[in-house]
């Protein structure tokens, strides 16, 4: 039994390199298919998801069942993740052709068709994101730029913009100013 749990049934250098492949292309695949499925999973990305996972197991084990394959199977993914963040922390070049680039779809305050429809994305998506970031509606946004990692990212016209406490600030300084001036004028000479 002990022995069965720890004995490669496929060379390691194969477990290896079909993890890697498969890593590969799965990534390849998530790239091709877009931004908007990062940015909003809904039940059938899911089911994907939990469906792809099985799809591809075999192709990763093989027909290695061991515990001993499984770990170094799983320590290869880790690996290979790990590698690639660090490739593209270090290399802006490999983060565009990996990950893609931003892509504004708000500009204004008005949806920009075309580049929502390449992402998949449906204005009803986009309201439900401007209201998730404390906005009432699309005229209210200057820009709104899908990022690649798939989060859509807002900014607010600047009249649309809440107050700091800096702008607070600056105000009340300017009221003392106003105030004192106004003292000083209408003070007896």
């Amino acid at each position: 039994m002990w022995h069965s749990m720890f004995a490669v049934q496929v060379p390691i250098a194969e477990k290896i390199l079909r993890t890697v492949l498969v890593y590969a292309t799965i990534l390849i695949l998530f790239r091709l298919t877009g931004k908007r499925d990062l940015a909003t999973l809904n039940i059938f990305d899911f089911v994907v998801l939990f469906l792809l996972s099985n799809v591809v197991q075999n192709a990763i084990i093989g027909n290695d069942t061991s515990l001993l394959g499984g770990i170094i199977g799983a320590a290869t993914l880790v690996a290979i993740n790990a590698a690639l963040n660090r490739v593209l922390f270090v290399s802006n070049r490999a983060a565009r052709v990996l990950e893609g680039k931003p892509t504004t779809i708000i500009k204004d305050g008005r949806f920009l068709p075309g580049p929502a429809r390449r992402l998949g994305l449906r204005p009803a998506d986009v309201d439900k994101t401007i209201r998730v970031q404390n906005g009432d509606d699309i005229k209210e946004v200057a820009t709104g730029v899908m990022e690649p990692n798939g989060q859509l990212v807002l900014t607010l016209k600047e009249a649309e913009q809440s107050a700091s406490k800096g702008d607070i600030a600056g105000l009340t300084a300017q009221l003392k100013a106003m105030q004192a001036s106004l003292e000083r004028l209408s003070a007896p000479r």
